[in-house]
């Protein structure tokens, strides 16, 4: 490697280094300013008496909901050409969620699932297939959204709600130009073909919208536990009405798996709906706590990919220059 090649390296990495810390800072940030917007101690008075059997519930509907994603994924992949085993497709699932749990910015995880499955077959569909399969489930989550945020908002003026149309319908208007230009270029227009091929052709759009409709519904379901969880008995409907924007700040990756963020939205939404917006910042903490400890089978998967490795190695002597071994 050239000395241009190796500063060029070190100069992303320091890059990527800054990012990370970044999150970090943001999420820090954020939770000292949510220390300002609301009385913590009267926030974690919800957590002396947590209801373990809510808890375990809603562990037992996170299981459901990475099997679940981890069959989106695969399917996704088969429609463009891959096989995965539904195994597999578990195990890298869980190690993804982990690592976006723990890792700041919230994709770390699918990126590495991504790569490491780009190893071992076809690059262009194993990258296609992890952001298929999570453009899949954004879309209907964006969606859901959308709905309950119309539905809370309703008593807005007029005018707000007019901008807002206007705001959605520029956005639109955008979209729609860009996806006509980007289809000029040839790539591009192979993308589309793909994207068309896993989640539109045939059975994959029912498919699609089924499995991650149902994703979206144990999101909202966990969520709700969350809340029975830290005793609040706000009416189950409402709870997951609120639950949809809240989540949606998690897609952001600004911070550490949402945190601080997310609770910055949780005080916001249950304000606007005319809650406390205590309750809603301790339903966001028991998520967020439910959300991180549901991911612990994907530590196991990691410790064990490190142990494993780590027994190839010394087995195998020294890794060549230029070798693909992690």
């Amino acid at each position: 490697m050239s000395e241009e090649e190796l500063c060029a390296r070190e100069t992303l990495l320091s890059r990527r280094n800054f990012i990370l810390a970044g999150r970090g800072i943001m999420s820090l940030g954020s939770l000292v300013l949510l220390a300002f917007v609301v009385d913590l101690r009267s926030v974690m008075v919800r957590f002396t008496e947590l209801d373990p059997g809510w808890v375990a519930a809603a562990l037992t509907v996170s299981f459901v909901q990475v099997f679940l994603s981890a069959w989106r994924w695969r399917f996704t992949a088969n429609r463009l050409g891959l096989f995965i085993s539904l195994r597999y497709a578990v195990f890298e699932y869980y190690l993804a969620t982990f690592l976006n749990q723990v890792l700041p910015g919230g994709i770390v995880g699918d990126v590495s699932r991504a790569w490491r499955h780009a190893k071992g077959t076809e690059k262009r569909a194993a990258l296609q297939a992890v952001a298929f399969e999570r453009l899949s489930g954004l879309v209907v989550m964006s969606a859901v959204a959308s709905f309950s945020a119309v539905v809370l908002l309703q008593e807005l003026s007029r005018s707000i709600q007019a901008i807002s149309l206007g705001i959605v319908l520029l956005l639109s208007v955008s979209v729609g130009f860009s996806m006509r230009h980007a289809r000029e270029n040839r790539e591009t227009s192979q993308l589309f073909s793909d994207l068309r091929r896993a989640l539109i052709d045939g059975i994959a759009l029912p498919v699609q919208l089924i499995t991650s409709a149902t994703v979206v519904g144990t999101y909202l379901l966990v969520f709700v536990m969350a809340a029975r969880a830290v005793q609040l008995e706000t009416d189950g409907l409402l709870l997951a009405m609120l639950a949809a924007p809240i989540l949606m700040t998690m897609l952001l990756p600004v911070t550490m798996a949402g945190w601080g963020l997310r609770e910055l939205a949780a005080a916001a939404v249950w304000s606007t709906a005319g809650l406390s917006a205590i309750d809603g910042v301790a339903v966001s903490i028991s998520y967020g706590l439910l959300a991180l400890v549901s991911t612990l089978p994907g530590a196991c998967v990691f410790f064990f990919t490190l142990f494993r490795i780590g027994g190839l190695n010394q087995k195998a002597g020294p890794i060549r220059a230029g070798s693909d071994a992690p």
